[in-house]
């Protein structure tokens, strides 16, 4: 019976499975995303998410606690410095899982893991924007309505400065057709008279 063991050991004996996710944390932290099997890219996400998590405080007590489970000291190194500074306003979920389809030769079910932050193509090449946790939207109301006057003041000086650029040429629009007038008037008028002409001949 397996009543209470959730953990998945993925058929690897302790030893084996730690180093084996230690080396799948390396590539994913060195590479941004890596395609494994599902099993392996979930066990993976429960073992790297804390890890990332430490990295926010870069301290020498964190970096020592992730080289324990790393053990290998460029993979720490790319953590605290590159890692880190992009993740350090999101509050968890560092990683997406994405399945892939069967695997040709086993039929396993694959899957591809990698860096929420540092994919361009989902994220439009601009971060994304933190969304409100309240369920009344308390801090997106506040965002939205301080956001909103801003962008009010800032078109009432655009009005302003655009209407005495209007106001100029109007009047000057309104000189010229009055200068011009008998100039379109006169050539109208023999344009007419040769018609007649032609008519009485």
């Amino acid at each position: 019976m397996r009543h209470g063991k959730k953990f998945n050991h993925l058929s690897r004996q302790t030893g084996h499975r730690k180093a084996m996710l230690a080396n799948m944390a390396c590539s994913l932290i060195e590479h941004k995303r890596i395609n494994t099997t599902v099993a392996k890219a979930k066990a993976l996400k429960v073992f790297v998410e804390p890890l990332i998590t430490k990295s926010k405080d870069d301290t020498t007590h964190n970096r020592r606690i992730v080289f324990a489970y790393l053990r290998n000291k460029y993979a720490v190194t790319d953590l605290f410095r590159d890692v880190a500074a992009k993740v350090g306003d999101r509050p968890g979920g560092y990683t997406r899982i994405i399945k892939l389809g069967n695997r040709l030769g086993d039929n396993a079910d694959m899957a591809m893991i990698e860096l929420v932050d540092f994919n361009e193509l989902y994220n439009g090449g601009k971060k994304e924007e933190k969304k409100g946790r309240s369920r009344r939207g308390g801090k997106a109301k506040a965002t939205a309505t301080a956001a909103a006057p801003a962008a009010k003041t800032e078109a009432a000086p655009a009005a302003e400065v655009e209407e005495p650029t209007v106001d100029a040429p109007e009047a000057e629009l309104e000189a010229a057709p009055v200068a011009e007038a008998p100039a379109t008037e006169a050539p109208e008028a023999p344009a007419a008279d040769a018609t007649e002409e032609k008519k009485e001949e």
